[in-house]
């Protein structure tokens, strides 16, 4: 062929027109509708929608070129219709041009599976619920092949569920430049999460799961029983504690738009814009431009938001038949819609202050309230004949970060307290207290393996699992959307936080030993290592804990033996501690490390002899499920929070010898005088560092990562104190 022109192009002659082969015509048109997995794959999702299905898995391999499968329980595909399901232009939600004008489904055109057909290898499993199997089929160039040599290409009967199963393999085999240039799978696998993304958010009501071949966690996992806010939640994080509720009805344009959008407190490094109109995700680069000039105003430069907008037109209005993949569509009056979608953007923005600000009035003797508008009240309002009602504003943010934030007490870094005392005749405390007690009593360099590893074991899984299981939701929003208002008593660990405009109190204590078992979980096997500066006998502090604990039972060994015992089952067991816990337990039965739970946070070490003894006591060690959780949870009791101890200190200060001589008594008097101002100072930088951890260590984690179980809602640990309106 490529001589013919050649030959036409010397002698100046014109080509002669040829009708291209069927085969041809139908790859050129695939090639157009299938431009890459993703566009695969968002044709099959809409084809599971149309289905009414409730449930969405899919499955990639190689970023959808050597695996694209999807499977849904919708209502099937009847066994009659498989023949001919992959020819081009056959549908079942279209019989003529005029149904365009009030289309209500994804597809329409009859080209999706075909167009899939002509460049992968097909094959669709699909079970109706009227039928008593169900039926397998595999497909080429949009007909039935056989699965096999020497075999029917007829659908064969198979065992299966109610709904399809399609199966996409080495898509793109038959167009080479294309396959080369899909030559990244991880850019191609997130372009097919972004379309998961989209899809899963606007469709709250069905479930969607979305993960690699061979991983045993889902890259999108939401549920069939989660609402859009819920969904946002799961794939974006936190950024819902910033989001508008956004709905407004046009009656004269014929058009409805409701969404979620970003307040000024938020801003992205780049926008992310989820656009459906009439349920079908699109793009409008006119209405992007649109938002982020609305934006422009309350954001940084360089900065962006958060814009989830569904728009419902009238389907008379809009012409969905404009580009292959159907990512775009027109509509009448297009400029005035968009207009008004920036207008109604602007007016939600305008009052989006109050989520950085509270207004609280101060009332003056003998005033009565009058009614003002408080998105105009500034500092006080006076009118002729009436009383002054003052307004101040009181920040509310709770991502300001204030000074202190930055000023963290000098030893932070090094917050190990000391080990616990007793009196000066106490050998452990002269042998152990100066092997760490000191500014040197952790290593300054923290330790932090480079490489995150991949969880596989089923007990963590299963333990991580439980936590959603048992989660209370309306807890866990409030923590993850509170404000810090501070510490009530460090004796009693309370603390107040603001949640909208009711005020509580919460034992912090209590929550920071399930918030450190639930970090235990979540970082285990990728843990940092906090590095003592010499390693602590373990046989010695449990001595030391044994001792101290005032239970005593004739039945029990001696102590000797029981702190023994322990030691030999750590040091059996300290490979293991080392791998998935990053504690470090030598030969010597000495502990050289532990976690790193919290970048800038150690535990009190005044609770680490009785720690390790519980590791022997309380740790089921036979079982692996219940070694992982019986151990995270004394992770959880060793690192969760405890106000600084100075009793000890009291008791010394009892011990001391006076010298009843006349001579030295002054002396005395003004050396006693020293150091009780000395220890004064001490006491106050060590209840300053304490409650630094605690409001910048502590409660942001509870706002960031914490899943709050039921048994702390239930159990009066988190309680409402106060509540705005009801004080007025």
């Amino acid at each position: 062929l490529s001589v013919d022109l050649m030959e036409s192009k010397k002698l100046n002659v014109p080509r002669p027109i040829k009708k291209l082969d069927e085969s041809v015509v139908n790859r050129i048109a695939a090639g157009e509708i299938i431009q890459r997995p993703s566009n695969a794959l968002k044709e099959l999702i809409e084809n599971s929608l149309d289905a009414g299905a409730t449930n969405i898995q899919i499955l990639i391999k190689e970023g959808g070129l050597k695996l694209l499968q999807i499977l849904d329980n919708g209502h099937g595909i009847r066994r009659e219709d498989m023949a001919i399901v992959c020819e081009r232009f056959t549908t079942s939600k279209l019989r003529n041009f005029e149904d365009l004008l009030h289309i209500g489904t994804y597809g329409f055109r009859g080209e999706a599976l075909a167009s899939i057909s002509h460049v992968a290898h097909l094959t669709i499993t699909t079970k109706t619920a009227d039928s008593n199997c169900a039926y397998r089929a595999c497909y080429s160039d949009g007909k039935l092949v056989p699965p096999k040599p020497g075999v029917a290409a007829e659908p064969k009967a198979c065992a299966g569920n109610i709904g399809t199963q399609i199966t996409a393999e080495d898509l793109f085999y038959n167009v080479p430049t294309r396959r080369k240039a899909l030559k990244n799978p991880n850019e191609e696998y997130a372009r097919i999460l972004d379309v998961v993304n989209r899809y899963a958010i606007h469709n709250a009501g069905v479930g969607f799961s979305c993960k690699k071949q061979g991983s045993t966690q889902a890259d999108v996992n939401t549920l069939s029983t989660a609402s859009t806010l819920d969904n946002i939640r799961q794939i974006y994080g936190s950024t819902t504690s910033e989001l508008l509720e956004f709905g407004k009805t046009f009656r004269k344009l014929e058009f409805r738009v409701n969404g979620y959008i970003s307040n000024p407190n938020y801003n992205l490094k780049k926008m992310v814009f989820l656009l459906f109109i009439n349920h079908r995700a699109v793009e409008s680069s006119l209405l992007k431009k649109t938002i982020e000039s609305v934006y422009t105003t309350y954001l940084p430069k360089n900065t962006h938001p958060f814009v989830y907008l569904s728009l419902e037109i009238n389907p008379e209005n809009v012409d969905v038949n404009v580009h292959p993949t159907k990512r775009e569509v027109r509509f009448l009056n297009e400029e005035e819609i968009i207009t008004a979608v920036g207008d109604a953007i602007q007016e939600r923005l305008v009052g989006a202050n109050s989520s950085r600000i509270f207004l609280t009035q101060t009332l003056l003797p003998g005033a009565k309230p009058i009614e003002i508008n408080t998105n105009e009240a500034e500092s006080s309002i006076k009118k002729p004949g009436t009383k002054v009602l003052t307004y101040k504003h009181i920040r509310t943010d709770s991502r300001a970060q204030t000074l202190d934030r930055f000023c963290a007490p000098d030893d932070v870094s090094n917050s190990f307290n000391a080990v616990p005392q007793s009196n000066a005749d106490n050998e452990f405390d002269t042998s152990f207290h100066d092997s760490i007690e000191g500014d040197n009593a952790v290593s300054s360099s923290l330790k932090r393996k480079r490489d995150r590893n991949e969880v596989r074991l089923t007990s963590i899984l299963t333990l991580r699992k439980r936590l959603r299981e048992v989660e209370h939701k309306g807890l866990t929003e409030l923590l993850s959307n509170h404000t810090m208002v501070g510490c009530v008593d460090d004796s009693l660990t309370l603390a107040l936080i603001q949640h909208q405009t009711k005020l509580y109190m919460i034992n912090y204590n209590v929550l920071s030993e399930e918030l450190f078992y639930q970090l235990t979980l979540q970082e285990f096997s990728n843990f940092g290592f906090i590095q003592l500066s010499s390693p602590a006998p373990i046989h010695d502090l449990i001595i030391y804990a044994l001792e101290s604990s005032v239970q005593e039972t004739e039945n029990l060994k001696p102590n000797h033996e029981i702190a023994l015992i322990i030691v030999n089952k750590l040091i059996s067991r300290r490979q293991m501690l080392l791998e998935y816990f990053s504690m470090t337990v030598n030969e010597q039965g000495e502990l050289v490390t532990l976690p790193l739970m919290l970048k800038g946070y150690s535990p009190n070490l005044n609770k680490l002899p009785t720690f390790l003894l519980r590791l022997g006591t309380e740790v089921d060690w036979d079982t692996e499920i219940g070694c992982f959780e019986t151990l995270s949870r004394e992770f959880g009791l060793f690192y969760a929070p405890e106000p600084p101890d100075f009793s000890f200190q009291d008791a010394d200060d009892d011990l001391m010898d006076i010298d009843t001589n006349n001579e030295h008594a002054d002396l005395n008097a003004k050396k006693q005088e020293k150091d009780g101002i000395i220890t004064n100072q001490r006491q106050k930088a060590e209840i300053a560092k304490y409650r630094w951890q605690i409001e910048h260590l502590i409660f942001p984690t509870l706002k960031g990562q914490f899943i709050a179980p039921k048994s702390i809602a239930e159990s009066g640990h988190v309680l409402q104190i106060a509540n705005l309106p009801d004080l007025y």
